[in-house]
């Protein structure tokens, strides 16, 4: 497959027990926003599955996102991502989720396609400096 716009993905999760707000200092039982972001990530990443060389990889760069309605414990929530925009290594997606009653989120992501191995080089230098 080739990297162009209008590949699209789409993930389908089931909330569950370790997905919710109160993990994340609040008392509501509804799926955290950092786990809908981290869904909405993979979502995105689905969409370029096998474009991109096996040396290479994607990040997290950019999140505009609008959480916009709560979703409890055992729904299901389908999040689609529809690559938009590609500008040299700067990949864009528009991401709407749907938790089957209303739409919960809605937004752009940002995803910079890097090579691996530097990346992973810069890591391991950090974690060798690290001063405890």
């Amino acid at each position: 497959m080739q990297l162009e716009a209008g590949l699209k993905g789409i993930l389908t999760h089931r909330v569950e027990e370790k997905d919710l707000a109160t993990h994340w200092r609040n008392d509501v039982p509804v799926l955290a926003t950092p786990i809908l972001l981290w869904l909405s990530e993979l979502a995105c990443m689905d969409a370029i599955d096998g474009c991109i060389a096996e040396n290479q990889m994607t990040v997290g760069f950019k999140h505009e996102m609008s959480h916009l309605a709560p979703t409890p414990q055992n729904w299901i929530v389908q999040i689609s991502a529809e690559l938009i925009k590609i500008d040299g290594q700067m990949l864009t997606f528009e991401v709407v989720a749907n938790d089957g009653e209303e739409c919960v989120l809605t937004g752009m992501h940002t995803r910079a396609v890097i090579m691996k191995q530097p990346f992973l080089d810069r890591v391991q230098s950090k974690v060798s400096s690290q001063i405890i």
